[in-house]
């Protein structure tokens, strides 16, 4: 590929590019540059937030050059301070390496294993005695680190800052310098760090990195990042089941916040799903093909297919009472509004009463939560609505 087309690739998705300029020299010289990524392995799941970084990481693998998987077995020890107003709880070594060890049996569900090189950061910061890290601590200042945001706010509030956490950012840093990387991925909350490994190289003599800055996932809640700390994640070793289930949990608004991350379908394809939920389609199909799209990744298709036919019939078991009236709605081949389709079902009173209760988040098509008072019943469906906790009707619209 030509120097454009690689750039186009790699900046596909890309939140934060420093510095463009600097990568196309580096693409120019025609050699396969060094990509590095770093993984703290504080929690044994890799999760979905992960992927946004690893699949960029497989772009760069297709494009031809060598990634570097690095496992933060040291750093993890320190436990990263980005976004965080505490002191973190530093982890042993023993939960480290356990941790570690699953990283690299996950991470190759999206890497290809020939084309990537895995490293410990351990192999050379278990080598630094207290000279060495003296050395490397007079290479920042105290002033330099309050610049962080984190770090600001606690020192503002008066929460304390442990010293060995300014210590995180510099070996973060030096492990730069030690691959002599090319380019570094990391997430956006990761700024000042990825930006300390092109000064820190800069003391070493090598020439500085370029950063590749990905957007952040929101976890479950859709309010945080995507955390393992936090619980809001959806590990990619996770049983197929349980993927498609914490999928399907999600909003209709952060669904597409997935898709656009995650999903690996063609522009034209997720424009199409676009078109169709703002025709009144339901995003609840979407997201059953988007479900499926992320377990199929994972699990392969077939377990991705099976998937979507247990979740359905768990709900039909769970959730449904042992009577359910059904009825036949014609739409005249047009289909229908959904606030008319509940009026007609006798689910509610009125068209108001029922824009009032998708409002409020009272209505459900599969048991999954709809929010639009606009949606599109298409004829020739034929799903079980329900309002509130009592009120259900099955309802085929012809």
């Amino acid at each position: 590929m030509s120097v454009k087309e690689q750039l186009s690739l790699i900046k596909h998705g890309v939140q934060e590019l420093l510095i463009e300029e600097e990568l196309v020299e580096k693409l120019k010289t025609g050699r396969p540059l060094r990509i590095k990524a770093g993984f703290d392995p504080t929690a044994p799941d890799i999760h979905l937030g992960h992927t946004v970084l690893i699949n960029k990481m497989r772009h760069f693998q297709d494009l031809g050059h060598e990634v570097i998987f690095l496992i933060g077995d040291f750093t993890g020890m320190i436990g990263d301070p980005s976004g965080k107003s505490v002191t973190r709880k530093p982890l042993t070594r023993e939960e480290v390496l356990a941790n570690a060890k699953t990283y690299q049996e996950q991470v190759f569900k999206i890497l290809d294993p020939a084309k990537t090189r895995i490293e410990f950061n351990s192999t050379w910061m278990d080598k630094f005695n207290g000279a060495d890290m003296i050395h490397l601590a007079a290479k920042a200042t105290v002033a330099r680190m309050l610049e962080r945001d984190d770090f600001s706010k606690r020192y503002e509030s008066g929460n304390p800052i442990a010293i060995h956490e300014f210590i995180y950012p510099l070996v973060m840093a030096y492990d730069s310098v030690a691959l002599k990387a090319d380019v570094e991925l990391g997430g956006i909350d990761q700024k000042f760090n990825l930006l300390m490994g092109r000064e820190m190289q800069k003391h070493y003599g090598q020439p500085s990195q370029v950063v590749l800055m990905m957007p952040l996932l929101e976890g479950l809640d859709g309010v945080k990042k995507m955390s393992k700390s936090l619980g809001n994640y959806i590990g990619i070793n996770e049983p197929a089941d349980e993927i498609f289930g914490k999928i399907m949990s999600i909003s209709d608004d952060l669904m597409w916040r997935y898709i656009e991350l995650l999903s690996l379908k063609p522009a034209a394809e997720v424009a199409t799903w676009r078109k169709t939920v703002a025709d009144g389609g339901n995003p609840r199909d979407i997201k059953f093909a988007f479900g499926q799209e992320i377990v199929a990744r994972f699990h392969g298709q077939e377990a991705a297919t099976q998937a979507l036919e247990n979740f359905i019939a768990r709900f039909r078991e769970k959730h449904l009472p042992n009577e359910i009236n059904e009825l036949q709605l014609d739409s005249q081949l047009r289909g229908l509004l959904i606030p008319n389709l509940l009026k007609d079902a006798g689910l509610v009173s009125s068209t108001s009463e029922a824009i009032r209760m998708i409002k409020q988040g009272a209505v459900r098509i599969d048991n999954i939560q709809i929010s639009d008072v606009h949606m599109h019943i298409d004829a020739g469906t034929n799903h079980i609505y329900q309002v509130g906790k009592r009120r259900f009707a099955k309802v085929n619209v012809y």
